[in-house]
């Protein structure tokens, strides 16, 4: 007996493979927990830290007039010029050789005293006693006697005008105890300060010979610094204690009244001494400060700095062979910042980086956050250029961010670098790279829709690779 039988019609193979997997995988998610599909998606790794700029490629800035070392034809042992808001270092000479630095030690004095007030240890109107060490100073000196009484104030402008050494002292034994302390706390700040050749042996800068014998430390090594460093202390003078030129510009003053004549300002160039008639040649437009030094072993050193439009340059120089020289060879280095540098801002705050627009996040009603810089970047540059010879290296701390983030929040670091041939040293600045915008965190339905947009997005993927 015959069966009518249909022919059996096969399905192929690709839609019974197909009609399986979903199976397997829609049975397999229906057993999912609730929890696990609200859960986010990981998101693809990325990458965490790139170099990259709109002249990535660019030389360095070159400038129109290039003068130089050579052509400044200075006449010292050491100098150096620096700008001190980016440090750039605009023109060098032997500045990280370690030299006596004469009463140049003194702005060290300056600084402490000035941050012990600040930290508010002690006022500008504090009585300070004098002590037998600081009675017995020689050199530069307004003859205190031991028992001597004044303020804390009338012993830094005999200091920081006069270069008085028995004024330096005296200050230097009220705030440590003995000099020898206050000698540690100069060496621990030039530590912080990254001065890497400083050593100071006492608080004045003499050398340790000229020390009154029973003050003499027991480690004779003396006081030493580079121009460089000097110029770095100069740096966190100007930077933290603005208000230094109140003290640094006072031409003469009067230390007691019986005192036949007043305290001059060793200071030669500064631009009130315009009008004095002795020092009208050395008088230098927009010069405020800082501090001389003479000694045998150190010959003539000095501390400058000017401000001229907005624009503050520190100068250094060491070894001049008179008083006189320290002063023409500062108006050389001086005069090469200013005729050949400006400070120009080069990137804006809220700029975006190449490369590192936004970061993924979990969670959030978006899945992406928005990134730009915190602060704007400003670089020392050739005058009338552009400033856009710089490399740009982006880092995040993370590949990716989890709502809620609330805007402003650091995400990574961008570090800018930028070089003008012929400069010693590369300018950098780092600024943080935050969120630009606030990432909410989304609701348990919108996780809840993504996770299964997620999971047939995997699906079809695992499908497609099957062949």
């Amino acid at each position: 007996m015959k069966h009518n039988v249909k022919p059996v019609t096969k399905r192929p193979i690709i839609q019974r493979t197909l009609a399986s997997v979903m199976l397997l995988n829609i049975l397999c998610f229906s057993a999912i927990p609730a929890a696990a599909a609200l859960a986010e998606p990981a998101p693809a790794a990325t990458t965490t830290e790139t170099t990259a700029s709109p002249a990535e490629t660019a030389k360095p800035e070159k400038l129109d007039k290039v003068a130089g070392v050579d052509s400044l034809g200075l006449q010292v042992r050491s100098a150096v010029l620096m700008e001190p808001t980016t440090g750039q270092v605009l023109m060098s000479l032997n500045s990280d050789n370690a030299l006596p630095p004469a009463s140049m030690t003194k702005m060290m004095t300056e600084y402490i005293v000035q941050h012990e007030i600040k930290q508010g240890n002690l006022t500008w109107d504090t009585i300070v006693t004098v002590q037998e060490n600081a009675s017995l100073s020689q050199g530069s000196r307004i003859f205190l006697a031991q028992g001597d009484q004044h303020t804390v104030e009338e012993l830094y402008i005999a200091m920081a005008v006069g270069s008085a050494n028995d004024a330096t002292v005296a200050l230097a034994e009220y705030i440590a105890g003995s000099e020898e302390e206050f000698v540690k706390m100069m060496n621990d700040y030039a530590q912080k300060m990254g001065m890497e050749t400083a050593y100071f042996a006492n608080a004045t800068g003499l050398s340790i010979k000229d020390m009154p014998e029973k003050y003499r430390p027991a480690d004779t090594r003396e006081t030493v610094l580079s121009a460089m460093d000097t110029a770095k202390l100069v740096k966190y003078i100007v930077q933290e204690h603005p208000d230094f030129s109140k003290y640094t510009t006072i031409q003469t003053y009067q230390f007691r009244e019986r005192d036949q004549a007043p305290i001059v300002n060793l200071n030669w160039m500064l631009e009130a001494n315009k009008d004095v008639p002795n020092f009208r040649a050395f008088a230098y437009d927009g010069l405020d400060g800082m501090k001389t030094g003479f000694t045998e072993e150190a010959l003539n050193t000095f501390a400058g700095t000017a401000e001229r439009d907005g624009l503050r340059l520190i100068s250094v120089v060491m070894g001049a062979e008179t008083k006189a020289s320290r002063f023409t060879e500062t108006r050389k280095v001086l005069d090469y910042g200013f005729n050949n540098f400006e400070v120009k801002q080069v990137i804006d705050a809220g700029s975006i980086i190449e490369g590192f627009e936004t970061i993924p996040v979990n969670k959030g009603k978006e899945q992406s956050l928005p990134l730009a810089i915190d602060k704007s970047v400003s670089f020392m540059v050739p005058k009338n250029s552009e400033g856009k010879s710089y490399t740009v290296e982006a880092k995040l701390d993370n590949s990716t961010l989890t709502a809620p983030v609330q805007k402003g929040t650091k995400v990574g670091t961008v570090t800018y670098s930028y070089h003008i041939e012929g400069v010693k040293n590369i300018q950098k600045a780092t600024v943080d790279l935050i969120a630009a915008e606030e990432a909410e965190k989304a609701g348990w339905f919108k996780l809840f829709l993504r996770a299964i947009q997620q999971f047939f997005a995997d699906l079809f993927q695992s499908i497609k690779n099957l062949f």
